[in-house]
């Protein structure tokens, strides 16, 4: 019997044997399903590490094992074999929609999430370029203070496929491509995962001859609307302008359940306000918040 906000025993089921289990010598882990639980309830309610409830454990052993697969690339791989599995059923009833809505949002980060340690450069003891340290961390200083931008690729049915984290001042259309390499879907057969989306829906931000000739290469179809100033200035150029890019707008309506995932991702508040100081641990949590949808 779970409590609320906790994994329900069928939830436990499909992710219980996918997590790794202990061989050799040593003493054995304690219950995976509690270390989660812990994990979930930080994520649900943004609270520190040290107020976890005691009914989770230690703290310090729930947060080491969060980290030590977050490096490891559990949390990642576990999220690739859900998205395995409803591929594998998907196909089985027909339902597989290659339309990907991608967009992004921009979280607000705490000012505990600016305490992380910086490296030192390579010749000297000199600390690395604070620019350089706030882009590795994904910290962008704007009018509002420090943000992170997540931009998130979703399926026809808003589950999400691919994140990146980036600046909060960071422009959508630069970490277009790689959200779009990201994707990486299992076959239900034997193959190389699919990365490449029949049709990819947009907003304005992504209204670029970069971005659409990206997706031309890659056989995709694209849903994206021009920018007025784009489309003023090919009139202004009249023959030399060139055509206007397809837009369909029975189509781009589908683009809003991008939006409603995100506004289901923020229903962990750890996740809607960025506390972390690390940018890997920030992106685990959003991971782990994916695999609950």
């Amino acid at each position: 019997m779970s409590v609320r906000g906790e994994l329900s025993d069928a939830a436990w089921e499909r992710i219980g044997p996918l997590l790794p289990k202990r061989g050799g010598c040593g003493r054995p882990w304690r219950d995976h399903r509690q270390m989660v639980n812990g994990v979930l309830w930080r994520l649900r309610t943004g609270a520190p590490w040290r107020d976890l409830p005691e009914r989770y454990w230690p703290w310090q052993t729930v947060y080491e094992r969060f980290a030590r697969w977050e490096v490891d690339g559990k949390w990642t791989g576990i999220w690739a074999t859900l998205l395995e599995h409803l591929q594998v059923c998907d196909d089985a009833v027909g339902r597989v929609d290659w339309t990907v809505s991608v967009d992004s949002t921009i979280n607000q980060a705490h000012q505990h999430s600016a305490g992380a340690r910086q490296r030192r450069a390579a010749e000297g003891d000199a600390l690395e370029d604070p620019g350089r340290w706030q882009t590795r961390q994904a910290l962008g200083r704007s009018r509002g203070g420090l943000t992170t931008k997540v931009h998130l690729a979703v399926d026809g049915r808003g589950l999400p496929l691919s994140t990146v984290l980036t600046p909060g001042n960071t422009n959508d259309a630069t970490a277009f491509g790689q959200v779009l390499d990201s994707i990486r879907i299992p076959r239900a057969v034997t193959g190389r995962p699919r990365t490449t989306p029949a049709r990819v829906l947009g907003d304005k931000a992504y209204s670029s001859w970069a971005i659409r000739r990206l997706l031309r290469r890659r056989g995709t179809a694209a849903t994206i609307p021009e920018h007025c100033d784009q489309m003023a200035n090919r009139r202004r150029r009249g023959d030399q302008g060139g055509r206007p890019p397809a837009f369909d707008r029975n189509i781009y309506p589908a683009r809003n359940v991008v939006e409603r995932c995100f506004a289901r991702l923020k229903q962990f508040r750890a996740v809607a306000t960025r506390f972390d100081k690390l940018a890997d641990r920030y992106r685990a949590g959003i991971v782990i918040a994916a695999l609950i949808l």
